[in-house]
């Protein structure tokens, strides 16, 4: 198929035709289990051979060379570094610990703790994945032992564990702002709010929910420890807050680059470690090794994708589709919502980094085309990949809790309980699409 597909001269079918022969040769080869970075860069290489012939390929080289060499991108590694060593280390569970005085003696106290512990390591890392294994090894045994609703249960978990894609500093929107060319320091200041305002919003439903229906979470016993105890706890809140004060702080007070911060991230993490005397080699070793598993995919995927994009746009592609997107209505709004759809879709089959390294160069200009600020978008679609990662039937969120949940919570179980915090989600890719100005553009 391919031989013959390298034989025939492409650019005889014209943008159209060849845009759906991509598209059909992405999915097809995407079915056969290939994974999205060679499927990108192979279909990427028949295209410009077919198109363009030999002469094209040194375009895919140097589309490469300008994604790879972005100075930006070494905060990448900083922030899976800071999230590897998180997940190895106590911090997680002293803090789950600290914020078990926050709920005191409200019901589903420990739904809400669990939520603010994710804000807090979301703020501390910028992933997700290590945060919703954490919970689901903290939190979810505690739940169901207290006798909560296990579906509130498994929501909470994987709602709030996947807060790192919205709240700064989120790979998510470092990878936006690197293909989107936009300031990933903007992109930060304008995700604080809507970030907080969803986790604010999973607090609330968990408010409601069990104040209308009070079995599904018990009042919490009494906290009969002595003060001292209780301040004792508190120290497992300060690292954790020193941490995020200096990442965050510097960022916005303009002392540090992103890059800068996140390196500071790092030291303070490992700092916080030595601290705690619990950093030795092994910890060490085991969190590189899945910093280089984790960015290895990422770098790889955006090689791919920045390829395939670059002989699309050679192909004329970005504007056919420009065409098309502006061609399905006269109003700005009903084109950005096109784009929301399509965002949506691919999140039920795509992870985040694919998504946005192969649409992004293509829907910003758009954005930008149709006066909206691109800043703006990329909080919209941060928000947009928190549906994707709760979404059936490969959203990430659900696979990372189960493979740390009781044989008896099923994965349809599991999606069932994400519908309502779905819902959530949607709503709030609604309001910023409605008010901009939530996110300060």
């Amino acid at each position: 198929m391919i031989e013959h597909l390298l034989s025939f001269d492409l650019s005889a079918l014209g943008i159209g035709y060849g845009t759906v022969l991509l598209f059909a040769l992405l999915i097809g080869l995407l079915l056969t289990g290939m994974p999205l970075a060679f499927v990108t860069l192979l279909v990427a290489l028949i295209f410009a051979l077919g198109w363009f012939g030999p002469m094209a390929v040194p375009l895919i080289t140097s589309r490469v060379y300008s994604f790879v060499s972005s100075f930006v991108f070494v905060s990448v590694p900083m922030f899976v570094m800071m999230a590897a060593l998180l997940d190895r280390s106590g911090i997680a569970r002293d803090l789950f610990e600290a914020m078990k005085l926050v709920g005191g003696r409200m019901r589903g106290a420990v739904a809400v703790q669990t939520i603010f512990v994710s804000v807090i390591l979301a703020a501390m890392s910028g992933i997700i994945g290590g945060e919703i294994v954490l919970l689901g090894l903290l939190a979810l045994p505690q739940m169901i032992r207290q006798g909560y609703d296990r579906k509130l249960a498994i929501g909470v978990i994987c709602a709030g564990g996947s807060l790192g894609t919205m709240v700064p500093p989120s790979i998510v929107l470092i990878i936006y702002g690197l293909t989107a060319n936009v300031s990933i320091g903007d992109l930060f200041t304008s995700a604080f709010i809507p970030g907080f305002m969803l986790a604010a919003f999973y607090v609330i439903f968990v408010i409601i929910r069990v104040k209308l229906n009070p079995d599904l979470a018990p009042m919490p016993e009494p906290d009969d420890r002595p003060w001292s105890e209780k301040i004792k706890l508190l120290k497992g809140l300060v690292l954790p807050v020193l941490v995020i004060g200096f990442v965050l702080g510097s960022i916005y007070g303009g002392i540090a680059s992103v890059t800068e911060a996140s390196a500071l991230g790092v030291a303070g993490v490992m700092l916080s470690t030595i601290i705690r005397g619990e950093l030795t080699l092994s910890m060490l070793k085991g969190a590189a090794l899945q910093t280089l598993a984790t960015c290895g995919m990422i770098v790889w995927i955006g090689i791919g994708a920045s390829a395939l994009v670059g002989v699309f746009n050679l192909m004329g592609g970005i504007d056919f589709v420009s065409s098309l997107l502006k061609g399905v209505s006269d109003t700005p709004i009903i084109v950005i919502l096109t784009m929301m759809a399509i965002l949506f879709f691919l999140g039920m089959f795509l992870d985040w980094v694919g998504i946005a390294l192969l649409t992004m160069p293509i829907f910003v200009p758009i954005v930008k085309d149709l006066g909206y600020d691109p800043v703006w978008f990329g909080v919209v679609f941060a928000m947009n990949m928190q549906v994707s990662f709760l979404s059936p039937p490969f959203g990430p969120a659900a696979f990372y809790l189960k493979s740390v949940a009781p044989k008896d919570i099923s994965l349809g179980e599991i999606f069932r309980s994400l519908l309502p915090f779905i819902a959530i989600q949607i709503f709030a890719v609604g309001l910023l699409v409605a008010f901009p100005a939530i996110t300060g553009h």
